[in-house]
């Protein structure tokens, strides 16, 4: 019997609802069982939340509408840069799987919100691909990485990472670099400008809330978690394989923005496991990433260990909700 995940990779209109409804359903039944609360942001955005009470549902709400726009956001990289050269549902379907599973984003209005801006620095990363001369991308995409850092402050390390990123498009030059850290200063300076119009001093420790912890303790760490974690790095470890499996189908273009796609998520992983107080902050970054690696094998190769695969991966997603109901 051959597993086929056809019905998912292009689905129908009215299976395509269905499944959203879906995601807002599984999103509602954590909301329902989960004791959640929301992470340290930088001091840009602390009043942010506090316009709406914590766990309440219209944050819920606030974060849904900005969980489907990013969704969309999502749909339209893979589409206009094709970064799985065939047309699929399933980045935008495990997206939205990962984000309704992962209870901790949905009462921080500010992880998403991050995540929208960070999007698009992509689209502008993206487009420097071989054009060395593409200053005014790399100035745009800068910029929109360091006023994502205003809303969470370890995101300002991406930018390094950006800077690779432009040696793998084969964009990187004087005129890129220094338009990359032109766009970098810009929001902050502006920033801290404004600020002091209004408040006069300014505590420079507070901008920048960087808080690293190089100590782990798996004894703190319940047991699904540590189980979820696992599985999702299994799962992290098949995609690579596989997007490094098929690499020789796909153009240049395609094979450096997946490279540098991995390079992203393990930068991110990294910053997250660091900043473990703001961990939840880099979580929707992740699962966005995520989603575009793991549905590039999955939709191209299409064999019965990727479709068990698929369904084991929906399976423990759910297994994790329903386990915040078990152990409250």
């Amino acid at each position: 019997m051959k597993v086929s995940l056809k019905n998912i990779i292009v689905p129908s209109i009215p299976l395509t609802i269905l499944l959203v409804i879906g995601f807002i359903g599984l999103w509602f039944l954590v909301y329902l069982g989960a004791k959640l609360s929301i992470p340290s942001t930088s001091v840009t955005v602390n009043g942010l939340e506090s316009f709406v009470q914590t766990d309440s549902l219209l944050t819920n709400v606030i974060c849904i509408v900005l969980t489907l726009l990013n969704s969309f956001l999502l749909a339209q990289i893979n589409n206009r840069f094709t970064i799985i050269r065939t047309r699929t549902f399933l980045p935008v379907f495990t997206f939205l799987l990962l984000m309704a599973s992962w209870g901790q984003t949905h009462t921080s209005i500010s992880a998403n919100l991050g995540l929208t801006i960070m999007t698009f620095a992509l689209f502008f990363l993206f487009s420097t691909s071989r054009d060395r001369k593409a200053s005014e991308q790399a100035f745009m995409g800068s910029i929109f990485i360091s006023i994502s850092s205003l809303f969470i402050s370890p995101l300002i390390f991406i930018v390094p990472i950006c800077w690779i990123g432009l040696l793998i498009f084969q964009s990187f030059s004087l005129r890129t670099f220094l338009a990359s850290i032109f766009g970098t200063l810009a929001p902050w300076v502006l920033y801290i400008a404004v600020r002091y119009l209004f408040v006069q001093h300014i505590d420079f420790s507070t901008l920048l809330i960087l808080k690293p912890d190089f100590q782990f303790n798996f004894s703190l760490t319940s047991l699904p978690i540590i189980i979820y974690l696992a599985l999702f790095t299994c799962f992290l470890i098949i995609s690579i394989f596989g997007v490094f499996s098929l690499s020789n189908g796909d153009a240049i273009n395609t094979r450096n923005k997946l490279s540098f796609l991995i390079l992203l998520i393990v930068s991110l992983i990294v910053l997250a496991f660091i900043f473990r107080d703001q961990t939840t902050l880099f979580l929707p970054l992740i699962a966005m990433v995520f989603s575009l690696i793991f549905a590039h094998p999955f939709t191209l190769k299409n064999t019965n260990f990727y479709g068990i695969s698929f369904a084991i991966f929906c399976f423990i997603n759910v297994a994790y909700v329903i386990s915040k109901f078990i152990l409250i």
